[in-house]
């Protein structure tokens, strides 16, 4: 396919919006204003830099094929542009497909922070001993990323790790890094509560979820049932005397949501409130998504909770990704955040090659 996947009417309209960001960035004095436009202008130049290339490759052809069509043209000559005509046509196909990858959907979701859930599957206290590392895992990939990591809810395990946690990570395109993290992890190795020395296989689930803003959801209070109690676990006689948890129940969608982390009845009930709001959302575009996905043959990072999307082989030090099918021997360094980028670059261009692949039939 040589040509882009939107008209050319459109990729006009795209490099005049550029030529007006520009101009209002040299000219605006709106200290907002200049920050919404300078992530538009870092949005749109690569894409306005692949157009122009395009438009450029595209001008040679013409002017090569008049020379071709010439009919007292010079067969030196002709035979110079026939080969040259050759080579701009490959280059053509090239650049319309590195412009059709720019060019695919954005998800409106992918600039936003999350809410990290990870719980303990099958395994008992071995999963729960997982669920601690991954989570430690999503610690250390957000702190090289410099995205803050804010513990909303814990349930810790007697011997370690946690049979659930849920954490707020913010920060700039979380969603877009993270979104393919949902699913089921596999985990195989010897448990330390086995003396037997016996390799187990665990599982542990995770689910990421675009963070809502009160724009994208709106909750109504007539709908909602609010309690409160004492909360449960460490906090010493605090918990004994102040009724601080909070449980939300959304009757419409009968989600329900309980945080209890904070010594403040108001901090549990607001954070509960941001929960409940990105739970909603994600319900909401889990839908959409499905509808959507039913249209398309092929699908990478469904986010599935159900589906298993990873393993991790500690005896063999190695971590396969099946969507993929990449297995890549960087286990320690995955586990400390630092080789998560390059399974999650892996996926994200299979994913995008699949969606691709989809416009262009």
């Amino acid at each position: 396919m040589s040509v882009p996947i939107v008209s050319v009417e459109k990729l006009s309209l795209l490099l005049r919006r550029f030529e007006v960001v520009q101009a209002q960035l040299i000219g605006g004095s709106d200290p907002a204003l200049y920050v919404s436009l300078s992530r538009e202008y870092a949005e749109l130049e690569p894409l306005i830099s692949k157009i122009r290339e395009w438009m450029d490759l595209h001008k040679e052809q013409d002017e090569v094929e008049r020379i071709i069509a010439e009919r007292d043209a010079d067969p030196e000559l002709l035979s110079l542009a026939q080969g040259e005509f050759s080579d701009l046509c490959e280059r053509v196909k090239s650049v319309s497909h590195e412009l059709n990858f720019l060019l695919l959907p954005k998800d409106s979701a992918d600039k936003k922070s999350v809410i990290l859930e990870v719980r303990a599957g099958t395994g008992g206290d071995e999963a729960a001993l997982f669920a601690g590392d991954l989570f430690r895992m999503y610690q250390c990939y957000a702190v090289l990323h410099s995205w803050k990591v804010e513990v909303v809810s814990a349930s810790e395990a007697e011997l370690g790790g946690y049979r659930e946690v849920i954490a707020a990570i913010k920060g700039v395109s979380v969603y877009e890094r993270l979104k393919y993290e949902s699913g089921g992890h596999r985990v195989q190795r010897v448990p330390v509560t086995d003396p037997s020395g016996r390799i187990h296989t665990s599982a542990v689930t995770v689910a990421v979820l675009p963070e809502a803003e009160t724009v994208d959801v709106e909750i109504l209070d007539k709908d909602l049932r609010i309690d409160v109690y004492r909360s449960s676990g460490a906090g010493g006689q605090h918990v004994n005397k102040t009724d601080s948890a909070v449980r939300i129940t959304h009757h419409p969608t009968g989600i329900v949501v309980a945080v209890q982390d904070e010594r403040s009845q108001h901090k549990n009930k607001a954070r509960a409130m941001d929960l409940l709001r990105t739970r909603i959302y994600d319900m909401r575009r889990r839908t959409f998504d499905e509808e959507r996905a039913a249209d398309r043959k092929s699908q990478v990072g469904s986010g599935d909770r159900s589906q298993r999307v990873r393993t991790y082989n500690f005896p063999q030090g190695r971590v396969t990704d099946h969507r993929v099918n990449l297995t890549l021997y960087k286990l320690e360094q995955l586990m400390k955040g630092e080789a998560l980028d390059e399974l999650i670059d892996v996926i994200t261009t299979r994913d995008q090659a699949a969606r691709l692949a989809a416009l262009e039939e």
